[in-house]
């Protein structure tokens, strides 16, 4: 990692746990002077101390690293709450049911955020022998090309990379009428299109 843990992140993370300084340092085994010195600069906390530090303060050792906390806001597991990370070194495809910090090829991969489909980027869709069958008229060369469609609903998802050369082309079974489709382009970014707008 590029970065190490800041006194002002322990300080900020130590105040929303409402945590005192003695109360923290008797958490990791350390004095409540040896907390006022990372806090203030003088001093920073021993590599070995990282993991007792960060599940003291109630985060992950990449968040108490990056000073960036995330929240997971979808405790509930709702699918259509789904958020998807692209490496852009590697292609590697996450998906989690909510925001987190996830590391890829030593890059620290952020959230993508999902526009609404354009006429570069039109996802067609019909019903083919009881199946989505989902299209997209894009080039698939080996600098430009989809490299997954999926198709999330309230409790499930079904995602198909796709490499150049292929064809953009996908089946999904049906689960419904609700839902929506999503296409990754390596250039532009992410795609959506609810189900109900491709079938009538």
């Amino acid at each position: 990692m590029n970065s190490y843990v800041t006194g002002n992140t322990i300080k900020i993370l130590r105040e929303q746990k409402n945590l005192t300084q003695r109360q923290l340092a008797e958490m990791i085994s350390v004095s409540d002077k040896t907390i006022s010195k990372w806090e203030t600069g003088r001093g920073l906390p021993d590599i070995t101390l990282i993991e007792p530090l960060s599940s003291a303060l109630g985060v992950s050792v990449t968040e108490l690293l990056s000073g960036e906390c995330v929240s997971n806001r979808n405790r509930c597991a709702n699918m259509l709450r789904s958020c998807f990370y692209v490496c852009p070194a590697c292609g590697n495809v996450i998906h989690s049911t909510g925001e987190g910090n996830f590391t890829c090829c030593g890059i620290s991969l952020p959230l993508l955020s999902a526009e609404e489909q354009d006429s570069e980027h039109i996802i067609n869709a019909e019903i083919t022998d009881g199946d989505y069958y989902i299209t997209l008229n894009h080039p698939m060369t080996k600098t430009h090309y989809i490299s997954f469609i999926a198709y999330v609903t309230i409790n499930g998802i079904q995602l198909v990379k796709l490499y150049p050369e292929q064809n953009p082309e996908v089946r999904f079974n049906i689960r419904g009428r609700d839902g929506y489709i999503l296409a990754y382009c390596n250039h532009h970014g992410l795609f959506r299109t609810d189900i109900r707008k491709l079938i009538i």
